[in-house]
């Protein structure tokens, strides 16, 4: 059994569990799952894979709009089966590239027009669930089940340096709760978000001061510092020099 439907899911939290396989996917807006004691966001760049079986508990975030896949193993053929086994193994929030988004939009759109059609809504949800099994089990390269994709974190905080970043900002970019995305930072790195944060604003500051002739107040506004002082006071506690002495020792 394969059925494909729109749904928008309610801001209550609610809690229950079935026999069938579940996938969720967002077509616009956030919901925030957790499944067994794992939780995430589904988000446009994040999908749900709920086990049959497994107790979840979810809530949408405002107004969103979710594409679910319902999928029973009973009456699968042979080569489904392959899919679902890997799939749903352990409850997981794969990441939807640009290309799988152009999918699920035409999907989300065809499902919305001709929704009563039960082989069209089957054949899309293949299409979506094949194309998210070569995601994830097929040639491109993996990921360790719940890591965080920190060289997307690194872009996003380069690009934006020159600003305060907040951790809620970086927990959207990384499509988690928060708390969830603190958790597992500091898991994954070692350092809390706004260690982080401060590391990589001194590591550019210092790279900088060494390799431009740029003026001390201009470097500490393109790394995000209040001011050259606020700089000066920062390089001088966790560097141990201020930035005159780290120019000049070259």
């Amino acid at each position: 059994m394969l059925e494909a439907r729109l749904l928008r899911l309610d801001d209550q939290a609610r809690h229950h569990s079935h026999d069938h396989h579940q996938l969720v996917m967002s077509l616009a807006g956030r919901a925030e799952f957790e499944v067994e004691g794992r939780g995430g966001e589904v988000c446009r760049m994040r999908a749900c894979l709920v086990p049959g079986d497994a107790g979840h508990q979810f809530a949408g975030l405002g107004d969103n709009r979710m594409l679910i896949l319902d999928l029973d193993e009973r009456g699968t053929s042979p080569e489904d089966l392959e899919l679902l086994g890997p799939l749903f193994e352990t409850p997981r929030y794969p990441e939807l590239d640009a290309d799988f988004h152009n999918l699920l939009n035409y999907a989300g759109a065809e499902l919305a027009r001709y929704g009563s059609d039960p082989m069209l809504a089957r054949s899309l949800g293949g299409i979506l669930l094949r194309a998210l099994y070569l995601r994830l089990f097929g040639e491109a390269r993996r990921r360790p089940v719940g890591s965080l994709d920190i060289e997307r974190l690194d872009g996003y905080i380069l690009n934006n340096l020159s600003r305060r970043i907040s951790v809620a900002e970086l927990a959207q970019v990384a499509c988690l709760s928060p708390s969830h995305f603190h958790a597992q930072f500091k898991d994954c790195v070692g350092l809390t978000p706004h260690q982080y944060l401060l590391k990589t604003r001194l590591d550019q500051a210092a790279r900088l001061v060494r390799e431009s002739d740029q003026p001390l107040v201009r470097i500490a506004e393109e790394c995000g510092f209040s001011s050259q002082s606020a700089l000066t006071t920062a390089m001088r506690r966790y560097l141990g020099l201020t930035p005159g002495r780290l120019r000049g020792a070259d």
